[in-house]
């Protein structure tokens, strides 16, 4: 355990099962509370699960509607799928969104992976291999909109020709990039390029070690310093036993993650935001911050 560490804590609501009002409720929950920095969403048209039938709202209307009524709170989606949307359309969607939020907006992007989604909307769901390269290209066009007047790209997948995104987002040079996923040898090196921070999924404490050291070597390669990406995870919250929930991120925290999602299923009990300050977020900053 290394004392001194910041930890950054944030919730995310998954927005099927649910409705508006009781996520809305944890979002300004979670806005009133200092120790709680960002909130997420999911990118899903249906829920995942067993039961894919129920309702689930849309991920990035439903962000620029909780940027306009909360206040402090850094927001995004975690994170979305690029398959879903053509990243010229992403571009201006999410310059909307942090204007909307007054330059708050986390950008959570990853390369797709859904295949129910993809089947039952008739979108194509590329090979690994192909949809990891167009997370690639789609982060090359998005910073590109953001930072130049009118940026052409001749890609492989994408091409864009005098793309105007105006206005350009608040922050500067742009909104951060948070790319999820853990591949190794192709999303961890465009994690190193583009992102300022790194979301793992998929694995234990012990793997989330392992790749970021991966990710190390990746920003080594291109002589970026890797303390320069913040390393983060999401642990599912169960209400019931806050203390086990507490003990999974602790051991992701000594492991050398400091981004950390409690990631919230509906239904949500009355006040759970703040037991989660007083349950997780305070005793874990007193272990690692002092």
């Amino acid at each position: 355990m290394t004392a001194g560490k910041k930890l950054s804590f944030g919730i995310k609501t998954v927005p099927q099962h649910t409705t508006y009002e009781d996520m809305l409720r944890v979002w300004q929950e979670a806005d009133s509370i200092p120790s709680i920095e960002h909130a997420w969403l999911f990118d899903h048209f249906m829920p995942l699960g067993k039961d894919f039938t129920g309702p689930c709202l849309e991920g990035w209307t439903l962000l620029a509607a909780y940027a306009a009524v909360t206040k402090r709170v850094r927001l995004g989606l975690m994170v979305t799928g690029n398959t879903y949307r053509h990243p010229a359309v992403l571009a201006n969607m999410a310059a909307t969104v942090d204007i909307i939020s007054g330059g708050r907006l986390d950008f959570g992007i990853g390369a797709g992976w859904n295949e129910r989604e993809h089947s039952s909307y008739g979108i194509p769901l590329y090979s690994t291999g192909e949809r990891i390269r167009r997370l690639g290209e789609a982060c090359e066009i998005i910073k590109r909109m953001w930072t130049e007047t009118a940026p052409s790209y001749e890609g492989k997948y994408y091409q864009i020709k005098d793309a105007y995104c105006e206005p350009k987002p608040i922050q500067k040079p742009h909104p951060p990039f948070v790319i999820g996923g853990a591949g190794e040898k192709l999303t961890l090196r465009i994690v190193a390029q583009y992102a300022s921070i790194w979301n793992f999924v998929g694995g234990d404490a012990e793997m989330f070690q392992q790749r970021s050291a991966v990710l190390d070597n990746h920003c080594a390669a291109i002589g970026r310093d890797p303390q320069t990406i913040q390393r983060s995870i999401q642990v599912l919250v169960y209400p019931e036993d806050l203390e086990e929930t507490r003990n999974q991120v602790r051991s992701y925290a000594q492991a050398g993650a400091t981004h950390l999602i409690l990631s919230l299923r509906a239904p949500y009990p009355e006040g759970i935001v703040h037991r989660l300050d007083e349950e997780i977020i305070k005793p874990l900053r007193a272990e690692f911050e002092e």
